[in-house]
């Protein structure tokens, strides 16, 4: 088995035994993305909004250092603490991706790592 791991300083380093994204024979798995910033390592401020962004800014840095961009995601994963922060990940994503979009799955989550209200993990293709 060939797999290659994928590193940025633009998206925040991992804490803890994993690493951001592993490229196994073209297929890029990115780790979960919290709303880090990756110079501080500290949560954005702000309420869900700048989350949303801050977490598709870390997974684009991550597609960006594989070779890709996030229209190469193929699937994107979403979880969230509260549900009803739904349509602002909708509205959000649009400012993102171009169709054809990635075909995503939104779960509900108690709670996220470092209190974050978000988080998405992504296989992309390079």
């Amino acid at each position: 088995m060939s797999k290659k791991i994928i590193h940025t300083d633009h998206a925040p380093q991992a804490i803890g035994t994993y690493s951001q994204a592993i490229n196994h024979n073209g297929l890029v798995f990115i780790s979960g993305q919290i709303p880090l910033e990756p110079a501080s390592m500290e949560m954005v401020t702000g309420g869900i909004e700048p989350q949303i962004r801050r977490v598709f800014e870390n997974l684009s840095a991550i597609c960006t250092a594989a070779g890709g961009t996030l229209d190469d995601i193929i699937k994107l994963t979403v979880y969230l603490t509260d549900m009803d922060n739904f349509p602002h990940v909708n509205a959000i994503m649009g400012q993102y991706f171009s169709a054809p979009y990635p075909a995503r799955a939104a779960v509900g989550a108690a709670a996220l790592p470092k209190g974050a209200e978000i988080e998405m993990d992504a296989i992309l293709t390079v």
